[in-house]
């Protein structure tokens, strides 16, 4: 089998693989990802589109994220996913890498090394809460790639200088003149996604997510981490009123792999994803992590 890199003519072939798989065709997000990462692919031996794709995306010389983990229902078991697996972790080298994966997927992420680190839970709803108020639209995208640096504890900067051009509204939060947090909203197949959100305490992100979600006509959806349901108003309330009405899904589990020596200061959190790779959208996705004894991950 050849692995070779995907480009933006391969955007039709990788819509139809993710349809036959019972994922959304997401053609924005795969030309996102196309753009910011680095897509490999092989191809079908039928001559029909793509048997298999894999999405590596840097983050600096630290971290890397693996997403758009497919492989054709018809080559499955055969050693493409597998292939196209060690091949994105070879180009990712000694970063730690991470990667979000359903139940059906993580064996195979087990057995190349990563671990579960963190269960991401899928909540997703109409939105019928109240603007806070309290934040308001970013106009300067260096601030927020800053602010970001002292807190993810990875470069992610080509990924965030981009979210102007992707995201429906990019938002800062600011308390004395200083930043204190920030997110953004994009669409994806008819749903509004929050994420990234990244913020210093829970109060901030609550106001970003509000302030993100307020007034959207589309179901908006938000993936966190198991631990903090009370940000999407789980029997719980946000400034007086629900946050979401929602259905929650399915979780899934972070994984990484690999040390990073780059921890997040106290109190600064990252809220909620905007990069959800592997299995089916709205499965229980478990995060892996592979690394050695030493060292640190992020989550």
């Amino acid at each position: 089998m050849q692995i070779r890199r995907l480009t933006e003519d391969d955007l039709p072939a990788c819509g139809r693989l993710a349809l036959s798989r019972d994922w959304g065709a997401e053609s924005r997000k795969w030309r996102f990802l196309l753009e910011v990462g680095e897509a490999y692919g092989i191809d079908a031996p039928d001559g029909d589109g793509l048997a298999a794709t894999n999405i590596v995306t840097l983050y600096g010389d630290d971290h890397a994220v693996i997403s758009m983990v497919l492989t054709a229902e018809r080559y499955g078991r055969q050693g493409m996913g597998r292939a196209l697996m060690e091949h994105v972790l070879a180009r990712a080298g000694e970063r730690t890498v991470s990667l979000h994966a359903t139940a059906y997927g993580r064996p195979l992420y087990e057995r190349t090394g990563f671990r579960a680190v963190a269960t991401v839970v899928t909540h997703k709803g109409m939105f019928t809460g109240q603007a806070s108020g309290r934040t308001h639209k970013a106009d300067d995208i260096e601030a927020v790639v800053a602010f970001d640096a002292a807190r993810f504890g990875a470069d992610r900067s080509a990924v965030l200088r981009r979210m102007p051009g992707f995201h429906e509204q990019v938002r800062v939060a600011e308390r004395d003149g200083r930043m204190t947090g920030f997110g953004g909203a994009w669409r994806n197949d008819g749903t509004l996604m929050i994420g990234p959100v990244v913020a210093d305490d829970q109060a901030t992100a609550r106001d970003l997510i509000a302030d993100l979600a307020a007034g959207s006509t589309l179901p908006v959806r938000l993936d966190l981490d198991d631990s903090r349901p009370d940000l999407v108003g789980l029997g719980g309330r946000a400034r007086g009123a629900p946050l979401l009405h929602h259905q929650r899904h399915g979780a899934r589990r972070r994984a990484a792999r690999r040390p990073v020596e780059a921890v997040r200061p106290p109190r600064c959190r990252r809220w909620a994803d905007d990069d959800r790779p592997g299995g089916r959208p709205d499965d229980h996705d478990h995060g892996l992590t592979r690394q050695p004894e030493h060292g640190s991950v992020l989550s």
